[in-house]
């Protein structure tokens, strides 16, 4: 990579005009229309009222809240009080927060988030895993965190070119760690995170000690043997996961293959994007979190170089491949240590389909709480269990 290496302080500085601008629009909302919740709620997953999706009474609460009593600014301090900086990697702005521990000895990480997140996502985490001993934890388990922007989301901006995948992202992560001086590190992910950071591993296997997901995201091969290896409850994971994609999937479906289609609209309405958004964002969550989220995305115009990660990642090649013996080739399987922490309310991560893609799991964790962004929801068990899968590896 030929880029200046420049590493540049940064702050977050919304301009005023820019906050009256999303008053203005949250106020003239124009709301669709629904058909009328069915008098007895239709049995299955979907909670009652959500059969079509993003129910307009879920949306209008938090218009109203985004409109009267979320504080921006007060996020904004809150971002701003850890150290941030950009640079350029391979022709792209690249947004990330850099925290160092107070423990010398302490072992560096970077943490990817995906969609619909930002940065956002980590910060629970951020004190435990920085400083244990303030956290009455032990400060040989603290962690250097680098939390990068994924090009395309939030403060890194829009991508400029096309391309930007799972696997040019991992190449600009361990570029970035380089640049910082980390000769060995661990790479964490959720989400598209979770298909980033095994990617950093096989990029980059000599700097690399771990990789921690809290997805694993392997599917049948088409092989019909495969599929005779199963246990009962491991057919019962991938039928969910059918299940979710057939009538769920919406947001991987379009953004996969015309998300400019959409991106007009996300560009134009703060209450479209975090209708949009709240397909995965919707429900228990702290909603000022879920604004906080989807505020980045509008005051950064980024919802449509977002969704292209999804159109780019489908398109990509493995940068490893061998031929599966049925005429096509897939990914090679990756060697540096892997761990996931798999929780209650998430993609349940199939064992068998992860051992054929992921060739060292030294850790499978199943939590019974927790959700897609347990590092917001369950810190606490996802700060544990990071613990101690580095304390292994490192």
């Amino acid at each position: 990579m030929t880029n200046n290496s420049t590493i540049v302080p940064f702050r977050i500085e919304i301009p005023q005009a820019d906050l009256d601008d999303l008053q203005e629009r949250l106020a003239r909302t124009r709301w669709a229309e629904e058909l009328p919740a069915p008098e007895a709620a239709p049995a299955g997953p979907v909670p009652p009222g959500w059969e079509y999706g993003v129910p307009v009474g879920y949306v209008k609460q938090l218009v109203e809240r985004w409109r009267t009593t979320y504080d921006w600014r007060a996020w904004e301090a809150k971002l701003n009080a850890y150290p941030q900086f950009t640079t350029k990697i391979d022709g792209q702005h690249v947004h990330f927060l850099h925290v160092r521990s107070p423990e010398p000895d302490a072992t560096p990480l970077i943490l990817t988030h995906g969609w619909p997140t930002t940065v956002v996502e980590w910060l629970d985490v951020i004190g435990p895993l920085t400083d244990p001993r303030a956290y009455g934890g032990n400060p040989a388990d603290a962690f250097h965190l680098v939390i990068p922007s994924v090009p395309g989301f939030g403060f890194s901006g829009p991508t400029r070119e096309r391309g930007w995948d799972r696997y040019r992202v991992a190449r600009a992560w361990a570029e970035l760690m380089r640049r910082l001086g980390y000769d060995r590190y661990g790479a964490v992910g959720n989400d598209g995170g979770a298909l980033i950071s095994p990617e950093v591993g096989r990029v980059a296997p000599e700097h690399v000690c771990g990789v921690h997901v809290t997805q694993v995201f392997s599917f049948p091969s088409g092989d019909p043997a495969e599929l005779t290896n199963l246990s009962e409850e491991e057919r019962g994971k991938l039928a969910f996961a059918e299940w979710f994609t057939q009538n769920r999937g919406a947001y991987d479906k379009l953004q996969s293959t015309e998300p400019q289609n959409l991106a007009h609209a996300l560009a134009d309405s703060p209450a479209g994007l975090l209708g949009w958004h709240s397909q995965l964002l919707g429900g228990s969550l702290d909603p000022d979190f879920v604004l906080t989220n989807v505020a980045i995305y509008w005051l950064t115009n980024t919802a449509a170089s977002a969704a292209r990660f999804y159109y780019e990642d489908a398109a990509a090649a493995p940068v490893q491949q061998k031929s599966n013996g049925r005429g096509t080739t897939v990914a090679e399987p990756t060697t540096v240590p892997l761990a996931l922490a798999n929780f209650a309310w998430d993609f349940q991560s199939i064992r068998t389909f992860a051992d054929r893609d992921h060739a060292n799991i030294r850790s499978w964790n199943v939590y019974d709480r927790g959700s897609h962004f347990a590092a917001h929801d369950a810190p606490d068990l996802l700060v544990d269990d990071i613990r101690r899968f580095f304390g292994d590896v490192r």
